[in-house]
């Protein structure tokens, strides 16, 4: 019987990760404490939370982030299994350190440069903080790591509801940016800021864990597919691949071309098709990742 032997990463390969991991959220926290949190903005999750508790007690973030989450272990333990409970500690644990480092200890918010920063316009600092925060969670995520919070809420909901992770995750977000009204002084202003910082959060995320790297499928039928495939080789330096299909109307075999292309080639393949046979059917998808020669490459 044949056996397949899994290659582990080596110690350096996992220690980099580590190493990004770390750099990822203390991206997130020095903008949280810089941007953020100085201009009573709240962003969801637990850390959003967190910040509402510390912006009206003055209780350390770092610690109500790591007692919330360490709740939250506890069912994501119980309920999703070791496995998943386990990834989540070293997240949890590098963002409540952080925090209390840089806000109570460094206290990196009194220093003369950052106060000038948190003194930006609030819709400035709303925008740099999601932005900046999404970087960094986004070099989280592509190192194989979390920093905890409401995705744990959302895999139990899903586990025994028939509902999406998106959506649980958004009410949960949501509930945290409407909390932000308890801090005195906060109004519809501070709300309307939080939704900023979650939109810029979310599509800064994607873009840093796909958009660079996103690709498309492109399936061509046209009655000149060979001479299509010659040119996007020659031009786009993609290869081709043909595929046999027949055609339900015409009852006629045919040859159906398949290319892959990254995001920036996809137009000048279409405009390339369209100038060989204007009358070409084309359908295009997206591919969530592709892997091998001249695109990705699969990480251990």
């Amino acid at each position: 019987m044949a056996t397949t032997n899994l290659i582990k990463p080596s110690i350096w390969t996992m220690l980099r990760r580590y190493i990004m991991i770390a750099l990822g959220i203390m991206m997130y926290v020095v903008c949280w404490i810089t941007f953020l949190i100085p201009n009573h903005i709240v962003g969801g999750g637990v850390v959003g939370l967190s910040s509402v508790v510390y912006i009206i007690t003055g209780f350390p973030t770092g610690i109500t982030n790591f007692i919330i989450n360490a709740i939250l272990f506890c069912f994501g333990f119980y309920f999703l299994g070791k496995h998943f409970a386990v990834s989540n500690i070293y997240g949890i644990v590098v963002t409540s350190i952080e925090f209390l480092l840089f806000q109570q200890v460094l206290k990196i918010q009194d220093i003369p440069a950052v106060i000038e920063l948190g003194k930006l316009d609030p819709f400035v600092c709303a925008l740099i903080g999601g932005v900046v925060s999404g970087i960094g969670i986004g070099i989280v995520f592509t190192n194989g790591g979390n920093s905890g919070g409401s995705d744990v809420i959302a895999l139990i909901f899903n586990k025994f509801y028939n509902v999406s992770l998106g959506s649980v995750i958004m009410v949960v977000d949501a509930t945290v940016i409407i909390s932000s009204i308890l801090i005195p002084g906060n109004g519809i202003q501070q709300i309307v800021y939080g939704v900023i910082v979650l939109m810029s959060f979310t599509f800064t995320i994607d873009y840093v864990i796909d958009g660079r790297k996103q690709t498309y499928k492109i399936l061509v039928f046209s009655k000149k597919n060979e001479e299509i495939a010659d040119v996007i080789g020659n031009e786009i330096k993609r290869g081709a691949t043909f595929l046999n299909g027949t055609g339900w109307y015409t009852k006629q075999d045919t040859k159906i071309l398949m290319v892959v292309v990254h995001r920036n080639e996809k137009v000048r393949v279409m405009q390339l098709i369209k100038t060989l046979d204007p009358e070409a059917f084309m359908t295009i998808e997206k591919t969530e990742g592709v892997f091998g020669k001249n695109f990705e490459k699969f990480k251990n």
